[in-house]
């Protein structure tokens, strides 16, 4: 087979119009594995179908495409970073945004490699023009780019190349193209800055940060809103926190907050600065972000009761997210008889409206009354049961109801809710004492879809491996929900017939 390419190769460099050749040697390169293909093409050959790759003809560059991503993908990266450097580079320069795409896909490789990587990191020519390519056209070219150079800074060696030489000059030019292209440079500064203090000082030091930080009260407040988000990605490294701290971007938010009453366009950017500061909440501490910036906590419960449905569905996001833990429960219970007036509301949202923020509501639910079996104290299963029992008189009718809608993913958010208060023994009694609940937990035909049947299946192990659903839901039902967990999530029953002689 190794020959047969060769020749086919050969064959096509004496053609003018190789087409129907290329055709053949892609089906041919395909036919065999990766493995048995790298020693199959001498470098002269492969240097002809990069050649063929200057040409307009939109077809012939397309089986190239393909054909170089899968011969190239067979060599080593030390091979790509020795031999084919100036192939690579020129079509990093190509007016084809795949022939683009293949060359950042194998310098991407390069880079992940640690024997290979230094012939890019030295290689000022290649990172130049990977660096422009983040103000290509498509985003898949400029994603391709920031995953490259992302890549390269994980290591002193490539922050020294991009941040301590003349492309650091680069990237500024190139971050001054457009807004779109300012924010993807934000977008791979913030990417970097999330590894390791060291790399956030590098992006500091290049001022990209405090540039950043600035943006946040800028007057577009659509440039504003993205902003707002990137600072939120810097938010969930702990010296990200650290460092937005020290420069009192809490605070800032926190003001952005209260000023948004009075703006008309903050529908735009408050999602953003309330999952911030939801974030916030849930990497370090509930009850200190709730009590320290009590403008988030306000305006969080405002928008879960208003009537914007993309504020509410932020808001139910963020709820969900502070009650999933049992510091978070807590802060939410000092709220009140405003908290118990989000809870009616999501039970309202549950039963009717949009689906998705249907869902939204639903999987709030299930985070705000789970409780694992290590946290289960007294006053928390008194806590997650009057939670659940304030949604409706008859909750577990409820949330069964909407599970029967002909909605796969209600019904998926609905068996989540049933399994955050399966480990917990009001829980199990309400299962139990609910007239054919426990007859549709083993019943699987009631779950159609992979998603549902996954879904079913976590709700009956968290009933299996309750200590004490042996005794509330009874011994038999228990062995016959520990056989359902036994036969997996997808087991079908097999049903025998009887042919009787003489039955139509």
């Amino acid at each position: 087979m190794a020959a047969s390419i060769e020749s086919l190769l050969l064959e096509i460099s004496n053609l003018e119009e190789p087409i129907e050749e290329l055709q053949t040697l892609k089906t041919a390169l395909f036919s065999i594995p990766l493995s048995a293909l790298g020693d199959s093409v001498s470098g002269p050959r492969l240097a002809v179908i990069f050649s063929l790759l200057n040409g307009n003809d939109r077809e012939l560059i397309e089986l190239c495409v393909e054909i170089l991503g899968r011969i190239l993908l067979a060599l080593s990266p030390v091979h790509l970073a020795q031999n084919c450097r100036m192939e690579l580079q020129a079509g990093l320069k190509h007016p084809d945004d795949t022939v683009k795409i293949l060359s950042l896909t194998q310098i991407g490789r390069i880079v992940e490699n640690h024997e290979a990587v230094t012939e890019i990191q030295n290689n000022q020519d290649i990172l130049r023009e990977v660096i422009h390519c983040i103000a290509g056209e498509k985003i898949s070219v400029a994603k391709e780019a920031i995953g490259v150079l992302a890549t390269l800074s994980q290591s002193k060696a490539g922050l020294n190349a991009i941040f301590r030489s003349d492309l650091l000059k680069d990237l500024k030019d190139v971050m001054a193209a457009s807004d779109i292209v300012r924010y993807r440079v934000y977008e791979l500064i913030v990417d970097i800055s999330s590894v390791s203090p060291v790399s956030l000082g590098y992006c500091v030091s290049s001022s990209f940060i405090s540039q950043l930080l600035d943006e946040l009260t800028g007057d577009d407040v659509l440039v504003r809103a993205a902003a707002i988000e990137m600072v939120t990605t810097l938010s969930r490294s702990q010296h990200g926190r650290q460092y937005l701290a020290q420069q009192g971007i809490s605070d800032k938010i926190s003001n952005m907050i209260i000023g948004a009453e009075s703006d008309p366009f903050c529908s735009f950017y408050l999602p953003g600065l309330v999952k911030f500061f939801g974030n916030l909440a849930i990497m370090d501490s509930p009850q200190q972000v709730c009590e320290t910036y009590p403008a988030f906590q306000n305006k969080v419960l405002e928008m879960a009761l208003g009537a914007d449905p993309v504020m509410t569905g932020v808001a139910l996001d963020t709820l969900g997210i502070l009650g999933s833990t049992v510091e978070g429960k807590q802060v939410l219970q000092k709220m009140g008889e405003k908290f118990n007036a989000v809870l009616k509301r999501m039970s309202q949202l549950a039963c009717g409206g949009a689906t998705e923020l249907r869902v939204r509501c639903l999987e709030a639910i299930s985070l705000l009354i789970s409780l694992q079996v290590e946290q289960q104290t007294e006053d928390l299963l008194v806590l997650t049961e009057s939670w659940f029992s304030m949604l409706s008189n008859q909750p577990m009718a409820l949330i069964w109801n909407i599970s029967t809608q002909p909605f796969p993913e209600l019904l998926c958010g609905a068996l989540r809710i049933f399994t955050a208060i399966a480990p917990q023994p009001w829980g199990q009694r309400l299962m139990i004492g609910t007239p054919g609940f426990m007859e549709f937990v083993v019943d699987r035909s009631a779950c159609l879809t992979k998603e549902a049947k996954e879904a079913k299946f976590d709700l009956v192990g968290a009933l299996v491996s309750s200590s004490t659903a042996a005794d509330i839901l009874g011994s038999q039902l228990y062995l016959r929900l520990r056989s359902y967990l036994r036969e997996g999530a997808y087991h079908v029953t097999s049903v025998s017939t009887m042919t009787t002689e003489g039955a139509d």
